[in-house]
């Protein structure tokens, strides 16, 4: 049996080091991403998420889809 917790995927990502490097806070990058604080948490603790919102994210963070691998792995 698998509880809720171990349940999630993960998925490392470097979203947070890079809106750290832009001095970005999370609450500028979810309202540009346009994508609650609270996915942006998830996303950056490592949790899973959309292909529509990784691109989205890209996009907030001035970078284009095909650099997708610098952020996520």
């Amino acid at each position: 049996m698998t509880t809720k917790s171990s349940a999630k995927m993960k998925a490392p990502n470097k979203v947070k080091e890079f809106r750290e490097n832009l001095m970005m806070s999370k609450a500028e990058l979810a309202r540009k991403a346009g994508i609650s604080v609270q996915t942006l948490n998830r996303i950056e603790r490592g949790e899973v998420c959309r292909v529509d919102t990784q691109r989205k994210i890209l996009e907030a963070l001035n970078l284009k889809v095909d650099e997708k691998e610098k952020i996520f792995s």
